[in-house]
Order: structure tokens, then sequence, then C-alpha cells
């Protein structure tokens, strides 16, 4: 099951030239084939930096354009306001102080899709490169959304309402400090989380914590489909049918490998099932619980992975942690 909004709707030409192969794709499309269904790869799902924009007049910055600006890469965001859609602003979800916190909606928005595949492993050198062209993507989105004429009237008296937040960031030239990593590198331990716990299809062995969110996948990519339009890839929302358990095992790397580590975030756990852990509520459930489990070993004087489910279960259960559904 995918989210239908996040797909192109209509047949959208992915060509430089529309019906013209030979002029090349468009910006961020790849010539390749999207890969066979159920066959891994090295894909990330796309990353955005959430911004905080606000309508009020006297706390507004204006948008800018932006150094290096330019309009091409926004020509599919042309395309697809040509057709039926109409979405851009739905994810401007209202916070107080007339503001919003902007996330990705619909084909083509604030994810830069396609362009984050090496971040997990990447350089600190590197993932700076990742992290300006995602700056440099979103802060033309913003201008070119205000600006270009090929775009409808609406959108852009819509986005001209919208500016930089004088209160928020201010330090950072009213941009986010971090980027919002939906995924990176996850750890292989003693226990794997998988789409068959998240669904409740298999008991899961000493469950620390709980999870309830859909197993949600941004886009990894744009490809070119077989009758030649393009279309997005990765996009994927299964919800979990109740309140699923998180393993212990999860959190623990393998005793050979490693004896001092206890990990609330990057799980030992499926691409898929992470679509659900990773949200922020969850890692405060299972970072209560990692802390529990280290601070029994430290005042136990052994090893986590000496430790046993029934000793860390109750402590967690005396402090209110929740490890069963009712």
């Amino acid at each position: 099951m995918f989210h239908h909004g996040h797909y192109f709707k209509d047949k959208i030409d992915p060509y430089i030239i529309p019906g013209d192969p030979s002029s090349g794709l468009l910006p961020r499309i790849s010539a390749e084939t999207p890969g066979e269904n159920g066959t891994g790869d090295n894909k990330v799902q796309a990353y955005c930096y959430r911004l905080c924009l606000t309508q009020h007049p006297e706390n507004k910055v204006p948008v800018t354009k932006p150094e290096g600006y330019d309009s091409s890469r926004y020509e599919l965001l042309v395309r697809v306001a040509a057709t039926r859609w109409n979405e851009f602003f739905a994810k401007y979800d209202a916070i107080p102080n007339h503001k919003t916190d902007v996330n990705n909606h619909g084909p083509f928005s604030y994810d830069n899709i396609g362009m984050n595949w090496d971040y997990p492993e990447a350089s600190y050198e590197r993932r700076k490169e990742i992290l300006e062209e995602h700056i440099s993507y979103q802060k033309g989105l913003l201008y070119f959304t205000s600006t270009d004429k090929r775009l409808p009237q609406w959108v852009r008296d819509t986005m001209l309402t919208w500016g930089y937040s004088r209160d928020e960031f201010a330090d950072n030239g009213y941009w986010p400090y971090n980027i919002y990593v939906r995924e990176a590198r996850r750890m292989i331990g003693k226990y794997v989380m998988t789409e068959n716990d998240v669904l409740c299809k298999r008991p899961v062995p000493e469950p620390v914590g709980m999870g309830s969110y859909t197993m949600d996948s941004h886009n990894i990519q744009r490809y070119v489909t077989p009758e030649g339009y393009v279309q997005n890839e990765g996009d994927i929302g299964v919800r979990a049918p109740r309140p699923y358990q998180i393993s212990l095992g999860s959190l623990l790397p393998l005793e050979e490998q490693c004896s001092n580590l206890i990990v609330p975030v990057c799980v030992s756990c499926t691409h898929i099932a992470f679509g659900s852990i990773r949200m922020e509520p969850v890692f405060m459930i299972l970072g209560q619980s990692a802390a529990t489990i280290a601070s029994l070993a430290i005042k136990s004087g052994r090893s986590i992975h000496d430790l046993t489910w029934e000793e860390v279960s109750k402590q967690l259960l005396a402090d209110g942690q929740i490890l069963e559904y009712q």
C-alpha cells in the first residue's frame, strides 16, 4: 500500500523537450529501471529540512533568490501544476503564532529525491556537500514557487504570504540547524525487527518498548515508466493493526562484536519496520529502556548481554514503561 498523493497521478513527460527522448531527461530523473519488486539496494528514502515559516507580517523574513539558483530543477513542478494536482500547500501544518511546520507532500515537493543515497556511509566532508545541496534545492523551491510565472497565479500569491520566521533559527539565517535524516545506518543485532513484528504476525521476544506508527517510507527515486512517463518509487504506508512490541535484542549488538553499546535509534530492524519505529516518541521510549539497561549493567558490574530480560522488564515496569498492549 502507498500514499497515492506522493505519486504522479497524471501522465507527466520526463524529457527536457516533451516527447523527445533525445533531448535528455529533466533533472533528478533516473534513466535506470527502478529494480525488481522485493529486491534490496543501497538507495535511501528522501530527506528534507522541516522549515518553520510564518505569515505574520511583523515576524516574516521574505524569501529571496538563493545563490546558484537554477529554475530548471523545478520544471517537473510546472508540468504537475498544469494537471489536476493542486495540493502544494497541503503539508503547511498550522502551529501557534501564524507559523507552519513544513513537510514534504505530493509528487514534487520539499523532499530532494535521490540526492542522499550515499549519506549514511559518507565522510563528514561529503555529508556537508549533501546538506548544501538540500539547502540549495529547498531555498530554490521556495523562490521558484513565489516568483515563476509558469506556475498558477494562486500558487505564487499563496507562497508570497509566507516567509522565514524572524524568531526561529535567527543565528542560522532562519534555517533549521539539522536536516531530517529519516533513515541512515542501522545495526544488525541479536534480534532483527521486521514487518511481521509491526503487523503483529509473530510474537516478539523480550519486549522493552512499543510502537504504533504506520510503516512509512518517503520516495527514493524518480524513473521513467515503460510507457514513457515519470514516476516516483519508494513511497509506502502500511498501518500497524495495533501497538506492537519492540524486542530487547533489537537494541543490543551481537555479543561477539560489541559489549558496551545499546542502540535506541539505529535499531536492528529492516527498512520497512524502521518506517514505523523511526518516530520520535518511540525513540524516547527506547531511550528510557536503553538507559535502564545501562544503569542495571553498571550497578551490577555485568555486561549488557549478561542481564536477563526478567530483571530489565521488572525495572521498566516499575518505572511506568508499557510493554504490552491491553
